[in-house]
C-alpha cells in the first residue's frame, strides 16, 4: 500500500487529509506535527476582548485522525533525505511514497529590538499577552503595524493587524477609556492592505480616520526600543507595540535541498508540486506559488492549495495525469469585535462591503462551521 506523509497540522495539512480521504479511502496517511491539535489562529483576534479563550481555539485532533485513519507521528521535522522519501524528525524517521509539506511559515525576526514588540500571529500565547497588557495599561500610546518580506511580497500577514487595531479601539470604547489612549498604525507601505484592493485600502483608511487612529506610513522600519518605534521617517513613543514582520520558510528547510524562492519559501508550480522533485508537494504558507502579487497567505488560500496538492499527489501515485490547479482567491472579513468589513478578490473581480454587524456574526458562524469537522 502506498504511503503519504503530511508535514503540519494546520489548515493546509488537515485539508490535505480530508481531500485524500475523499478521493481514496484506503491509502495510508501519516501526519507529522509537534501536537495532535489544530490552533484556530483566526480566532485569536477575540482573545483580548474575552470573546474567545484558549480552550475555544485549541481543537484536539485524535478523534479526527481516528475517523480519517491517519497515523500521527508526534515530533518536530528536522530535515529530509533521499529526495523527500524520508522525513527526519527529533522522534525518528518517517518513510513515504509521496510528501505534502504544509508546515506553515516563520516570521522574520531581524529588526533591532523586535523582542520589545508582540507578534500576534505567533499564536494564542501572544494574544493572551496582548490581553493582559491592555488590561494593565491605564492609558498611553498603543502602536500597531506590519511589514512584508522584501524578497517575497505575498509573504505577509496584514489582515489580522487591522483586526487587532479596530478591535482594540472597540474594546477601549466599550470600557469607556478610549480617551486615555492614542492609537497609531504604522507600516513601511504607503498604502497598507493594498493586496485587498483599492476600495478596501480606502475603506481601511477611512475607518482609521473615523476612529481617530493616527497613521505613520511609507517609511522603512529601523527597529524598536522598549517603548519606542523607530523608522526612517522618525520615531515615536509607545507603551505597547504590536508588530507583524514578513514571513519566510521554516528553519528545517535549510537541512534539505528543496528549491527556495528569493523569500526563502519552497518554490512550487501551479499544481503545487515542488520544482524538480518527484511526488513532493507544498501547500499554504510554506510555499511560493505562481500568481498575482496580491495572492494572500491566509487559511482560505491554504485550503485551496491543499486540495490541489492532495489531488495531484494521489493522481501521480495512481499513474494518472496530475493537472489540478487551485483557484486564486482572497476572501476575508476584517473584524472589529462588533462589526466586520467583507473583502473578496479574484483575478476578475474585487469587492468590498462596508462594516456591518452581520459580517461579525458571519465570521463567528464560519468559525463554528469550520471547526465542527475536526471536533
Amino acid at each position: 500500500m502506498k504511503q503519504i506523509t503530511i508535514i503540519g497540522a494546520g489548515f493546509a495539512g488537515l485539508s490535505a487529509v480530508r481531500q485524500l480521504r475523499k478521493l481514496n479511502k484506503d491509502i495510508e496517511i501519516t501526519l507529522i506535527a509537534p501536537r495532535a491539535e489544530l490552533h484556530y489562529l483566526p480566532g485569536i483576534i477575540w482573545i483580548p476582548s474575552g470573546l474567545r479563550k484558549r480552550e475555544d481555539l485549541i481543537i484536539p485532533l485524535h478523534n479526527f485522525f481516528q475517523r480519517m485513519k491517519v497515523n500521527f507521528h508526534q515530533g518536530n521535522v528536522t530535515g529530509l533525505r533521499e529526495n523527500g522519501r524520508i522525513v527526519e524528525t527529533d522522534k525518528g524517521e518517517v518513510k513515504n511514497d509521496g510528501l505534502i509539506v504544509a508546515s506553515g511559515g516563520r516570521f522574520i525576526k531581524k529588526l533591532a529590538g523586535i523582542e520589545h514588540a508582540i507578534t500576534p500571529c505567533e499564536g494564542i500565547s501572544a494574544a493572551e499577552q496582548i490581553r493582559d497588557r491592555l488590561s494593565a495599561l491605564q492609558g498611553g500610546t498603543i502602536a500597531m503595524g506590519f511589514a512584508g518580506n522584501p524578497n517575497e511580497p505575498s509573504a505577509m500577514r496584514g489582515g489580522p493587524m487591522f483586526e487587532f487595531l479596530f478591535g482594540t479601539d472597540t474594546l477601549l470604547r466599550q470600557q469607556n477609556r478610549r480617551e486615555k489612549f492614542k492609537l497609531i498604525f504604522f507600516s513601511p507601505a504607503e498604502k497598507p492592505g493594498n493586496r485587498l484592493g483599492e476600495k478596501a485600502v480606502q475603506g481601511l483608511m477611512n475607518e482609521m480616520k473615523r476612529r481617530n487612529i493616527e497613521t505613520h506610513l511609507g517609511y522603512k522600519m529601523k527597529g524598536f526600543e522598549a517603548k519606542k518605534v523607530k523608522t526612517e521617517g522618525g520615531e515615536f513613543d509607545a507603551d505597547l507595540i504590536l508588530f507583524m514582520p514578513g514571513m519566510t520558510g521554516n528553519a528545517w528547510f535549510d537541512n534539505t535541498n528543496l528549491p527556495r524562492s528569493e523569500g526563502g519559501l519552497l518554490k512550487a508550480n501551479k499544481h503545487c508540486k515542488v520544482e524538480g522533485f518527484d511526488k513532493v508537494y507544498v501547500a499554504g504558507d510554506s510555499g511560493s506559488f505562481p500568481g498575482p502579487d496580491w495572492m494572500p497567505k491566509q487559511a482560505h488560500m491554504a485550503d485551496l492549495q491543499a486540495e490541489c496538492a492532495a489531488s495531484n499527489l494521489l493522481a501521480e501515485l495512481e499513474g494518472k495525469t496530475a493537472d489540478a490547479t487551485f483557484k486564486i482567491e482572497l476572501m476575508c472579513i476584517v473584524d472589529s469585535c462588533d462589526k466586520g468589513m467583507f473583502v473578496s478578490r479574484t483575478e476578475s473581480s474585487n469587492k468590498m462591503l462596508p462594516p456591518h454587524k452581520g459580517f461579525h456574526w458571519m465570521k463567528r458562524g464560519f468559525e463554528w462551521w469550520y471547526l465542527r469537522q475536526y471536533r
